[in-house]
């Protein structure tokens, strides 16, 4: 019995809601969303991202990387980060991203 605690038994398997994915560069990627809880003012959820690339501008932010294959470079500093599961990573807000994705990404993220 989880009394309300458990939120997903399968993280990979938790329904998302379709999202904006962005300004699209390749491809047709799809975007889901699932917000999951609030926590000391911070936003807790789930967000996938199918194959392509997008342009965003960041909020601030701490993820991990359920699933999936990626690359997201830092267009203001010229940096890249590879992502595979397991990759924790910090975006800052405002920062200008570019998320080459190369098989469906999924990441649990707190934003505050």
């Amino acid at each position: 019995m989880s009394d309300g605690h458990v939120l997903a038994q399968d993280a990979l398997a938790f329904p998302l809601s379709p999202y904006d994915a962005g300004e699209v560069v390749a491809g047709s990627p799809a975007a889901g969303l699932a917000s999951l809880a609030t926590v000391g003012g911070a936003s807790v959820g789930i967000w996938e991202l199918s194959e392509g690339t997008v342009r965003d501008t960041e909020a601030d932010e701490v993820f991990v990387v359920l699933a999936g294959e990626a690359t997201v470079r830092f267009l203001d500093s010229g940096g890249a980060v590879e992502l595979r599961p397991g990759s924790l990573v910090r975006l800052r807000a405002g920062e200008r991203t570019e998320w080459q994705i190369r098989s469906t990404l999924r990441k649990l993220y707190v934003s505050g």
